[in-house]
């Protein structure tokens, strides 16, 4: 297939879908790996569905954490300090 038909037959589906027609196969891709991540799948497991040789690429370019990871540091930063975690 070439780009181009991969970029038309995407918007077909995703007018069938109802879902907004501007999204392209990259923002999707991106979007599989954060989500894949974020719901602990392994890194090894996204790399291979996304058809990475290996991890590198898919944590350096594609995983993109959805949620903030300055809460894990602030958490560990509390305790040492003696707050009170809820």
């Amino acid at each position: 297939m070439t780009a181009q038909t991969v970029r038309r037959t995407l918007a077909i589906a995703l007018r069938i879908a109802g879902l907004p027609i501007e999204w392209t196969p990259r923002e999707l891709r991106h979007s599989f790996v954060s989500l894949m991540s974020a719901n602990g799948a392994s890194i090894e497991l996204i790399s291979r569905l996304v058809g990475h040789r290996s991890t590198v690429v898919t944590e350096a370019v594609y995983r993109h954490e959805l949620r903030p990871v300055i809460t894990e540091g602030a958490e560990i930063i509390g305790k040492a300090f003696g707050a009170k975690t809820g």
